[in-house]
């Protein structure tokens, strides 16, 4: 085994040990079921509830994957089982420009387009009332950031399925969309899954675009069109100024682990999900 296999392998545990030892003061102070189940934020009175923060960001996260994941599916089997080669060329230096496009920009596009959409339109349409610096709109932004990322992966993932496949089902009589939902998708589904799991983990950290948009507010998210307060975002907005206060310090070290072990949780179960999928297909 290579030095860089080593290095690569223990370099989770590296950086997973040295954010638990940055917030050791925290963690010797406080109960750790206080820390993760408090909604109050009161770090000048030393209260520390990280509640808000992890809601809003399993919320943001996960309706963005709602969003980006049908979309980035059904794009992917047009693009490499309909549509002619010419798009799929010219779409994937698109994707690859798309993805290289920096998350500042993708935070003022939001500004300028996504948040008055949803306080103008979306809201209304369903009846409620909001400013547009919402879930909803940190959740859009963050789709349109990821989608080139899932994108060129399934893409990779439907072209390298054997093309013998698929004959062997249009041979038998099946249609063009039966043998893609049956036989396509089936073979490519632990690739779909960790793309999702990749994508999931990509959004999970995004920071800027979505403090821009996502109202930045400490409070508990009820639905989709309420402000909210993601880990990534409590960090960037407050450890360059907080580093003089070691509490503080410390708290926010401690929310940078606890985006470190859900993030490494989302992707355990998507490899899970993966090996057990091969075994019952075997």
């Amino acid at each position: 085994m290579s030095l860089w296999l080593i290095l690569m392998l223990a370099m989770p545990v590296l950086i997973g040990g040295g954010l638990l030892w940055k917030s050791w003061s925290l963690l010797h102070d406080h109960a750790l079921g206080e820390l993760l189940l408090s909604t109050r934020w009161r770090p000048l009175s030393g209260e520390f509830g990280f509640a808000p923060f992890i809601l809003s960001s399993l919320w943001v996260t996960l309706v963005s994957l709602l969003i980006a994941g049908p979309v980035c599916v059904l794009s992917a089997i047009h693009l490499t089982q309909y549509a002619p080669r010419i798009v799929l060329k010219v779409m994937q230096p698109v994707t690859d420009i798309l993805a290289g496009i920096p998350s500042v920009i993708y935070g003022v596009w939001g500004i300028v387009a996504i948040v008055p959409l949803v306080s103008r339109n979306l809201a209304p349409l369903m009846g409620a009332e909001t400013t547009g610096y919402s879930i909803l709109s940190g959740a859009i932004v963050l789709a349109v950031m990821i989608i080139p990322f899932v994108l060129n992966i399934l893409i990779e993932i439907f072209r390298s399925i054997p093309i013998e496949l698929q004959e062997a089902s249009l041979s038998l009589g099946a249609s063009r969309w039966y043998t893609i939902k049956y036989v396509t998708l089936r073979k490519a589904l632990p690739g779909i899954v960790s793309a999702l799991g990749l994508g999931l983990s990509r959004a999970f950290g995004e920071t800027i675009a979505v403090l821009m948009v996502v109202g930045n507010v400490t409070i508990i998210p009820r639905g989709v069109f309420q402000p909210g307060y993601p880990l990534p975002a409590l960090i960037a907005n407050n450890y360059g100024e907080m580093l003089s206060i070691p509490m503080y310090d410390s708290a926010l070290m401690f929310g940078a682990l606890i985006l470190f072990v859900i993030v490494m949780v989302f992707n355990l179960a998507a490899r899970l999900t993966i090996i057990r999928y091969e075994k019952v297909s075997q």
